[in-house]
């Protein structure tokens, strides 16, 4: 945790964030993570992902919108990226979806309007129903939790093409994950990136792990086609077991893992017979999110230093 803490208060050094978004030394390490700036870019990547045979989800970067316009242009960017993956025809009207798109609800305006922010998840449920797809609402630091959840409620009895997820590390999402498997709510189950205070959130790593299995577990015998997003490898494989133990077949639940990273997981699962997910981001705004994924683990750090002294 103190790792982490560092990293991402370095990274919101003014000079480091225009060090990072500028410089020629940072665009290779910056395309291993990010698919791109546009639409196109995003669904080339991803149907080059889905050649290899790895399911995918899209997200357009971007949180915390300033204003309703820009919260509007976020809402057209994801129609037309609906529209862009039924063209493809990669759509598929049942889980698991070749490609389907994760938002992120500050960034269709929750912290400026929620009821504005609803109606536009809204008319993006509308054209997912249209084109047979599904979208998932990714979680943001613990003060969105609940307004997120309240955006989930009010359009959940008409609209049960979304899903929502849960961070483990944040020791209120036990209460969280009975709400949504009430529901009948499909969750994605991660770790959570983002720095919070010990009185919301498990500092240590120890803890965080723990936490996720419990979730995990009771999420494979409870929950609605679960999708478990992480990179350790231990906490795959134990979810794996358990799942065969309990006669959980691989076509009830998904792994989940971030584009540019620990492929060799990613390839491992796949080949094992499990439905893997590639969550894969892109557009303008997306140093917030690169700098959390260099926070998280020591080898994407590791990874990125080394880009900027590799020919």
């Amino acid at each position: 945790m103190l790792f982490r803490s560092l990293i991402l208060k370095i990274a919101g050094w003014r000079w480091v964030r225009r060090f990072v978004e500028t410089s020629a030394l940072t665009r290779g390490i910056v395309r291993r993570f990010i698919a791109g700036v546009s639409v196109k870019s995003a669904m080339a990547a991803a149907l080059e992902v889905r050649k290899k045979g790895f399911r995918v989800s899209l997200d357009c970067l971007g949180e915390h919108v300033r204003s309703e316009e820009e919260a509007d242009a976020a809402a057209r960017e994801y129609l037309d990226l609906l529209q862009a993956i039924a063209d493809s025809g990669e759509c598929f009207g049942r889980a698991p979806e070749n490609i389907n798109i994760s938002i992120k609800l500050s960034q269709l305006g929750l912290n400026l309007n929620a009821g504005h922010c609803v109606r536009r998840l809204e008319t993006i449920l509308l054209k997912a129903a249209e084109c047979g797809n599904f979208v998932r609402i990714d979680m943001e630091e613990s003060a969105m939790v609940d307004a997120t959840l309240q955006a989930l409620c009010a359009v959940w009895p008409k609209h049960k093409n979304v899903g929502i997820v849960l961070q483990s590390m944040l020791k209120r999402t036990p209460q969280d994950l009975e709400t949504a498997i009430r529901l009948g709510v499909r969750v994605r189950l991660v770790k959570g990136a983002y720095l919070e205070e010990s009185a919301v959130a498990h500092q240590e790593k120890a803890e965080v792990d723990k936490a996720y299995l419990k979730l995990g577990k009771q999420l494979l015998k409870e929950g609605c086609f679960p999708a478990f997003g992480t990179h350790d490898g231990a906490l795959a494989d134990q979810l794996a077991a358990f799942a065969a133990r309990h006669g959980i077949g691989k076509g009830r639940f998904e792994f989940q893992m971030l584009y540019g990273i620990h492929r060799k997981l990613q390839e491992r699962l796949l080949k094992e017979g499990y439905i893997v997910r590639i969550y894969i981001p892109y557009g303008k705004s997306w140093y917030p999110y690169f700098s959390r994924r260099l926070a998280e683990r020591p080898a994407n750090l590791l990874f990125f230093i080394r880009s900027l002294f590799s020919k």
